[in-house]
């Protein structure tokens, strides 16, 4: 089947998400249909948003069907700067045109990537205890104490879940959390050394998350940019014998994560932060990790695909990284139904109270699953009447902020 219809128009919106914006780009098509995608600038990603834009005389009047020609066309046509908030950019502009692309033909995007291979993905509960801890008051309840913490591992384990993530806290004197970014600048130490106190500290909070949730609850730790390869070998050898389901790094050195998996006595996950095949191809030849962790945000959902393919020849899993809006988390559910090399879905559990009324359905996790959706396009789009009377704040860009919430000292 042709698809004759063409782009008539490319826009991008934002709002304000509490303690973050979203960020989305709609386009409209000759046929009145409108394809949506979500994509983030509050992640240390600033002018996303101006490149879409600028973009726009190269995109209107060409055909939707054909997104494939058009991302490489502008790739091309970007080839200096390629990469980065640019690659994110065409990422997001991908994604509009399959969600678009879909909504033409009535079917789920799945039925793009090659079809559903499960109809539920297995999720963990992520950024769990991160969020209540650093971003109150948006999620309920807080978290202020180790007792807090305990908790929630005992919510997670209550409410069905079968896996959470957590991040790198220890606890002072009076037993109160405090998160440890000095990778995103928090605390400034550009040196990104791992002491004792760290490392103890990090056995502590990830044995008391497995006591609260139980023996069935498996915990991952995402390390993110904080350490360096030598940092990243002492906390995997400080957490031996906790059975991690995977410890989470982020590096641009396959080598050196090469060199972690060695070390490491859990399994090795990574490449949120990569973007294109070409960049994943290292760490895939150097055995550097054993899930690889893509970003349908970031690479487009047709790109991901390829990813994955590649990380299948590699005998290798891949997870999704999904820590934004529900169109975000629904694009990746028709990645994750359709890739055969599943590991597990990253979402976060706890959501803003305005999540319901911003997108139009939410996705629907039941005893630990998400469940996929099989309406037409990716299952959910923005409700423009609210997004449009929440107009975006005005947040400071920087990963550290964006994760911990806290000051510079």
């Amino acid at each position: 089947m042709t698809i004759s219809t063409t782009i008539a128009s490319i826009e991008t919106l934002a709002c304000d998400a509490g303690w973050r914006n979203y960020y989305f780009v709609k386009i409209t098509t000759s046929d009145g249909v409108t394809g949506w995608s979500e994509y983030d600038e509050s992640f240390g990603n600033p002018g996303i948003t101006s490149i879409i834009n600028q973009l726009r005389s190269r995109i209107v009047g060409r055909a939707l069907g054909a997104h494939e020609k058009l991302h490489w066309e502008l790739f091309y046509s970007l080839r200096p700067g390629t990469g980065g908030v640019i690659g994110q950019a065409l990422g997001a502009i991908e994604n509009a045109l399959i969600d678009a692309k879909a909504k033409t033909l009535d079917v789920p995007c799945y039925e793009l990537l090659g079809g559903k291979l499960r109809d539920r993905v297995q999720v963990y509960w992520s950024h769990c205890a991160t969020w209540r801890i650093n971003r109150q008051p948006y999620y309920e309840p807080p978290v202020r104490d180790i007792e807090g913490v305990r908790a929630l591992g005992r919510e997670v384990r209550d409410r069905g879940f079968k896996a959470l993530k957590t991040n790198i806290y220890t606890y002072d004197e009076n037993d109160v959390p405090r998160g440890w970014a000095p990778g995103f600048g928090l605390p400034f130490r550009p040196e990104l050394n791992v002491t004792p106190v760290i490392a103890r500290g990090l056995r502590e909070h990830i044995e008391m998350m497995q006591e609260a949730a139980g023996p069935d609850v498996e915990v991952l730790l995402d390390l993110n940019f904080n350490a360096r390869t030598e940092g990243y070998i002492r906390v995997a050898r400080e957490l031996e014998g906790l059975h991690l389901l995977w410890l989470e790094m982020d590096t641009f050195h396959a080598p050196a994560l090469a060199d972690v998996r060695r070390a490491s006595p859990h399994p090795i996950a990574s490449g949120e932060t990569l973007w294109g095949l070409q960049q994943f191809l290292p760490f895939f030849e150097q055995q550097a990790l054993d899930v690889a962790i893509v970003d349908l945000v970031w690479n487009g959902a047709w790109q991901s695909m390829k990813i994955a393919a590649a990380a299948e020849a590699h005998e290798l899993n891949v997870a999704p990284h999904n820590f934004y809006g529900h169109l975000a988390t629904m694009m990746n559910a028709h990645f994750a139904a359709a890739v055969p090399n599943l590991r597990i879905f990253e979402t976060d559990v706890d959501r803003i109270a305005a999540d319901g009324q911003i997108f139009s359905h939410e996705p629907v996790i039941e005893d630990g699953y998400l469940l996929i959706p099989d309406r037409p396009g990716w299952g959910t789009e923005p409700n423009e009447d609210v997004i449009r009377s929440r107009p975006p704040n005005e947040y400071p860009y920087g990963a550290g902020l964006f994760m911990y919430g806290q000051k510079q000292p």
